[in-house]
């Protein structure tokens, strides 16, 4: 899969393809539906599946911490949109440039000219250009105006309960991680490189890889059990933190997490950890003493549930 990023670094052979546009936030069961959907068309069309999204999100740039928090990184969406087919991204900087583009040079110097859309997939809500206002019936204007068909994301889907990003949050934020992955069609997931952190667990004998949470607001906290992947494969059970560790007074959000049977320098090494199950929320401790019992007791209950698990499989 080809990654441009920045509408400047578009060129000649970016143009002709069929495209869908939006935040692909988790990128989950609806995305996909749609996805596979804009893969048959680019086959028919025999030009590159292509997807536009956003860097930052619409939202994170207008709302900042307000925003709505992320599912996945820039990193997460790419992996799963090239495991989907999808053959082209084009990364767009959100900015003030870029939020102040009039609608009509949206469609005639991006779509029309630079990238020859033979066909677009979009939301029947979206929305561009400055003052957003660009709509579904713009667009559909203009494909009929340049010879490109439009199509709305709901067409795409066939008797599928409704699936969002929002709903997902949800389910995050509660804990649900089993209906979380209903929706997602793939167990939540938190990637990243291990950093140095404050080296307190070696010394309760709790080391843990630290790993710093690339996102304005995160949208899940608490204690689980986890399954931890490295780049080359190889897999093991744990026990994670997510949140700002209040016990020793955190002040950024941060995933902390001890990996079972395991004793090995991993500093800097990709981490893919896999909230297994929901074990309690994060809590303040009146001594390290005390966080020291409960991460022994948090340890206990995700072997016995990741056993569990792997039993019932």
């Amino acid at each position: 899969m080809e990654l441009v990023r920045g509408i400047h670094n578009l060129r000649d052979r970016h143009h002709g393809c069929v495209l869908t546009i939006g935040n692909f936030d988790g990128v989950h069961l609806g995305h996909a539906a749609v996805i596979e959907h804009v893969v048959a068309m680019a086959k028919q069309h025999q030009v590159p599946a292509t997807v536009m999204l956003f860097e930052p999100q619409p939202l994170e740039f207008f709302a900042g911490d307000r925003a709505p928090a992320r599912l996945s990184t820039l990193r997460d969406k790419l992996k799963r949109l090239s495991e989907l087919g999808v053959e082209r991204v084009l990364c767009v900087r959100f900015c003030d440039k870029f939020a102040n583009y009039q609608a009509s040079d949206f469609v005639e110097q991006l779509l029309v000219t630079q990238l020859g859309v033979k066909h677009l997939v979009v939301g029947d809500d979206f929305r561009f250009g400055q003052g957003r206002s660009g709509n579904f019936e713009t667009l559909v204007a203009a494909g009929q105006q340049h010879g490109f068909g439009v199509q709305d994301t709901a067409s795409c889907l066939l008797n599928q309960a409704r699936i969002s990003s929002t709903l997902i949050r949800q389910a995050l934020a509660a804990g649900q991680l089993d209906e979380a992955k209903r929706m997602l069609g793939y167990g939540y997931a938190i990637s990243g490189r291990v950093a140095h952190g404050d080296k307190l667990g070696r010394t309760i004998n709790f080391p843990t890889a630290n790993v710093a949470l690339k996102r304005r607001v995160n949208p899940i906290s608490g204690v689980f059990a986890v399954r931890v992947q490295f780049a080359d494969g190889r897999q093991f059970d744990g026990v994670a933190n997510v949140g700002k560790r209040p016990t020793v007074a955190g002040q950024e959000c941060r995933l902390e997490v001890h990996i079972f049977d395991f004793a090995a320098d991993i500093y800097g090494q990709q981490l893919q950890v896999e909230l297994r199950d929901y074990l309690r929320p994060e809590q303040r401790f009146e001594s390290f003493a005390a966080l020291k019992q409960q991460i022994s007791a948090d340890a206990k209950a995700a072997r016995e549930r990741l056993a569990d698990a792997s039993i019932s499989l």
